[in-house]
């Protein structure tokens, strides 16, 4: 394995999932408590728009990696998180279905309570990615 493919999963987010939101599965990220607790505070009860972008991060044999970046309109927060696509085809398979991303903390009940949802403005883009992600994977299985 390439030092550069080591570096990219040990920078990967552990804290990738998907739950049940009234019959939908929603992507979320889980951040550590202070840093989500941070980003509530600066963004709670405020009108915010969150720019998302995906950038996907691929070798052509089948490692998928995608930066999420997310940027919010006010208190300057931009935050880059590393997802591997081949663990977590199902955060990106639910993104493009659902045009939805929550953003948690480890405290919080999933779909219950405590979680920011970010509707994204252009689910042509979650579904483009998708389809990105899908082919990426696929040339590392084409033996």
């Amino acid at each position: 394995m390439s030092d550069e493919l080591n570096r990219m999963l040990e920078a990967s987010h552990d804290g990738i999932t998907v739950f049940d939101f009234d019959g939908m599965t929603v992507p979320c990220i889980i951040f550590e408590v202070e840093k989500y607790d941070r980003i509530l505070s600066l963004v709670a009860g405020r009108p915010v728009s969150i720019d998302t972008d995906l950038n996907i991060l691929q070798d052509g044999l089948g490692h998928v990696f995608v930066e999420v970046m997310l940027a919010f309109s006010i208190s300057n927060i931009t935050e880059k998180i590393l997802v591997n696509a081949d663990v977590h085809l199902d955060f990106f398979e639910s993104l493009a279905k659902t045009s939805m991303l929550a953003i948690s903390s480890p405290k919080s009940h999933y779909g219950a309570d405590n979680v920011f949802m970010i509707n994204l403005p252009r689910p042509d883009k979650a579904e483009d990615a998708l389809n990105i992600i899908c082919k990426g994977l696929a040339n590392g299985r084409k033996d």
